[in-house]
């Protein structure tokens, strides 16, 4: 299992753990364990621009919308994520575009185009949206083992580790069932999504954690990755 912090980052100036604080226990093959026991997984979708939609077009997207609502026995929590995006890098590759245009009017015109971004990144901040669906299974736990059982994993710990992996491989297909479902059932809007791998999902929640060591994201980081493929 991969844990969320290490001990440098969960203890404070007094020594005192915030682990407590965090109700993430572990993170594997992209999947949250939470300390209850119950798995999380986060799917990545993309956006659509409602606005510039046709009314008929209007209308099947919320009537799919609602085909997706009334089609989950389980809960879903939908999560924005606003950041401020960091324009230059966006600039770099402008000022080199402009470094290898031959053209001379087509030079000034990048030129223009440059120093109009600039200034309106100078007045205003710029910010960039993440949607995100959260989707839970709380797997059902049994009352209690046995004390015949507690003594045997006592004994032979190799096969409570076993048994424990077997059940995680279990849960995790279940899961990952509601995963396909939420991302078909949605694609019917005209989004589509990606489940995040055990790299951003620590990323997402380290910043969620860590708000004031995280202000902005890069431009250049998402053109290649904005067609987000399906699952």
């Amino acid at each position: 299992m991969e844990r969320l912090h290490s001990t440098s980052l969960s203890t404070g100036p007094s020594g005192s753990s915030t682990l407590k604080y965090v109700d993430v226990e572990s993170v594997h093959d992209g999947v949250i364990v939470l300390r209850n026991g119950s798995l999380r997984a986060i799917v990545m979708m993309s956006s659509i621009n409602f606005e510039l939609k046709s009314e008929k077009e209007q209308d099947a997207i919320i009537i799919q919308y609602q085909s997706f609502l009334n089609s989950l026995d389980f809960p879903v929590q939908i999560v924005i994520n606003s950041r401020r995006l960091n324009i230059a890098p966006y600039l770099k590759k402008i000022d080199k575009r402009e470094r290898m245009t031959e053209n001379e009017a087509l030079r000034m015109q990048i030129m223009e185009y440059r120093a109009y971004i600039s200034e309106l990144t100078e007045v205003r901040n710029i910010m960039t949206k993440y949607f995100y669906v959260v989707v839970p299974f709380s797997p059902v736990e049994s009352e209690g083992e046995s004390i015949f059982l507690r003594l045997f994993h006592a004994l032979h710990p190799a096969h409570k580790i076993a048994r424990k992996r077997e059940r995680f491989e279990t849960y995790k297909n279940q899961l990952f069932q509601r995963v396909d479902h939420v991302a078909a059932a949605l694609g019917g809007t005209g989004v589509r999504g990606r489940m995040l791998n055990t790299e951003e999902v620590l990323e997402l929640l380290y910043n969620a954690y860590n708000p004031s060591l995280f202000t902005s994201t890069s431009l250049s980081e998402n053109i290649d990755t904005l067609d987000l493929k399906g699952l």
